[in-house]
């Protein structure tokens, strides 16, 4: 297995690419761009993902007995990961609230 700072790094870094995608689907959403807001999240839902995975690398093999060393960046990865996680659940949330709310003002 990879050293644990330089997996931390890569968890941080896709959770952060992520997050980009993220705001830029919420900027689509503001200007009534289904599509790209959806293709958007679908980015950053791989990308977290793939950070999701590099974690799970981690406590896998502490779950198989490899002792590892206590890293506070790995610590602070993966609650970068979990907030932008929390991010993208909500909005994927909003997208069919702003689909409904187009769709209203639409038939206005």
């Amino acid at each position: 297995m990879k050293d644990i700072n330089s997996i931390a790094i890569e968890v941080v870094m896709k959770s952060g690419d992520g997050r980009v995608k993220i705001d830029e689907a919420l900027d689509a959403l503001a200007l009534g761009d289904l599509a790209k807001a959806d293709a958007l999240l679908k980015e950053a839902g791989d990308l977290v993902v793939q950070a999701h995975n590099a974690q799970t690398e981690v406590i896998q093999s502490q779950v198989g007995g490899e002792n590892m060393e206590y890293s506070l960046l790995f610590i602070h990865a993966q609650d970068t990961l979990m907030t932008i996680n929390t991010e993208l659940r909500m909005a994927k949330k909003l997208l069919p609230i702003v689909k409904m709310l187009l769709a209203k003002k639409e038939a206005e």
